[in-house]
């Protein structure tokens, strides 16, 4: 079986910051857990890998173009979206494996066919350059059977970073919410995909429920000039991820349990329920593929009470990933957590009972700013949706709450997206009125990003 070689990987560190004491009877703890992964140009390769040293991990990349009819208006789009791609492609490491999609209501390869993937030098991305110019707009749009060739072409070579790059202009109206969610479910684990919806014309949702099942990230592009720029630095950000499949993993001693793991920044994103058992008292949440880069986790774990003076350790905090060539996460857990190796970082969650009162009511400032931002992302979200179904003064009051806590928290562009659907009268209580008109490309931009957190000051 393959090893990581250690020299090679980056260097994984993880800090949790907490108030461990509660009061005499206090059964719920919160930390936020800061996952740190640095050494930016070494890169995360099996012993015997097949690419060359310094040229990255072995990495595979399908990108999924929308070609049904609605690319066609106007006619810029489709131009725009080959542009795009042509700049993704060029901006593809030598030795990537890499293959072109275009989605309709079936799949079709574009480019290099034959279900499997071409390996990426200056013949390769010329001939991928050649072959988009064949694309053309006609057809509906089923967004599953693309995501379902993707993971099949993906599967056909040997790489251990597996992403997906999908572009959709529209609705997802020719398969079935179950028959997507299905697709989701099946590729969930096997690559990361960031998706984007161009123009106005798609469902929200729909882009930013992909890019969360598969951990990637999701945004608008309301312009379709700016796909280009947008397409290069996807593909730029994902040559820079050395290591794939990274797990937090949460120990837990008798009587204890994890009530909720959410990733809260550089977005919200609950994890409570991918948890996959990893042996006795042991649980894994996926974080997908990193590079050289940092994220943070608020993990609440409720502990069985203890007397005044006491303490314990409520949950140890560390990182896996699956061995190259060794079992998957699920059929290691089901045989103890084997198949796994543990990256040497790791954190300790703790639980003190005290009858000092300031100790034990004072809320960590980490914990109080990311719960903020986790209440400003649903605040802005359930305000929208409650401005959609025509209920105006609870619209208000969501995005007014919003305002105040963006503000209150220093995340200066959501604030700025919040203002181009209401008019703030005071940001610091919350005062606003919606505008009577609203741009579509403004609504959507505020529900897309919503997610988007900023680090608690330092």
């Amino acid at each position: 079986m393959a090893n990581f070689s250690k020299s090679s990987v980056p260097q994984f560190s993880v800090d949790v910051y907490q108030n461990e004491y509660l009061p005499e009877g206090g059964r719920e703890v919160n930390a936020i857990v800061t996952v740190t992964a640095t050494g930016g140009g070494t890169v995360g390769t099996a012993v015997g890998a097949s690419y060359a040293p310094g040229q990255g991990p072995a990495a595979g990349v399908a990108i999924m173009v929308d070609c049904s009819g609605s690319m066609d208006y106007p006619p810029t789009k489709m131009r725009n979206a080959r542009d795009a791609t042509a700049a993704a492609i060029d901006t593809l490491r030598d030795g990537t494996h890499f293959a072109v999609i275009g989605g309709t209501h079936v799949a079709k390869e574009v480019y290099p066919g034959g279900g499997r993937l071409a390996v990426a030098d200056r013949s390769s991305r010329e001939q991928a350059k050649q072959a988009l110019r064949r694309l053309s707009a006609g057809g509906g749009t089923a967004i599953g059977t693309w995501l379902r060739l993707a993971d099949r072409l993906l599967a056909s070579a040997d790489v251990t970073i597996r992403h997906g790059i999908l572009l959709t202009d529209g609705r997802n109206e020719h398969e079935s919410p179950e028959d997507l969610r299905a697709a989701l479910d099946s590729c969930a684990g096997r690559f990361t995909c960031d998706a984007r919806g161009v123009g106005t014309d798609w469902e929200v949702k729909e882009v930013t429920g992909i890019a969360s099942a598969l951990l990637g990230t999701a945004d608008i592009v309301a312009d379709p000039t700016a796909l280009a720029a947008d397409f290069t630095q996807m593909m730029e950000t994902a040559m820079g991820k050395e290591v794939a499949d990274v797990a937090l993993r949460l120990w837990t001693p008798v009587g204890t349990t994890i009530k909720f793991v959410k990733q809260v920044a550089p977005t919200v994103e609950q994890l409570t329920d991918r948890r996959t058992e990893a042996g006795p008292r042991a649980g894994d949440y996926p974080t997908g593929s990193w590079g050289d880069e940092s994220r943070d986790y608020h993990v609440c774990v409720e502990v069985p009470t203890a007397g005044l003076g006491q303490e314990m350790l409520a949950a140890r905090v560390s990182l896996v990933v699956p061995q190259p060539g060794g079992p998957s996460r699920s059929s290691a857990a089901e045989s103890g957590g084997g198949g796994v190796q543990n990256l040497g970082a790791q954190g300790l969650i703790r639980a003190v009972w005290t009858d000092d009162m300031v100790a034990s009511t004072s809320i960590n400032p980490q914990v109080a700013h990311y719960t903020g931002q986790a209440e400003l992302a649903q605040a802005i979200q359930q305000g929208l949706d409650l401005r959609k179904a025509g209920d105006m003064d609870g619209a208000t009051a969501k995005l007014g709450r919003a305002v105040q806590l963006a503000s209150a928290s220093g995340n200066a562009d959501t604030a700025k997206l919040l203002a181009k659907v209401v008019d703030v009268v005071d940001a610091t209580t919350g005062t606003v009125r919606l505008k009577a008109k609203v741009e579509e490309a403004d609504e959507m931009t505020l529900e897309t990003r919503s997610t988007k957190t900023v680090r608690v000051k330092k």
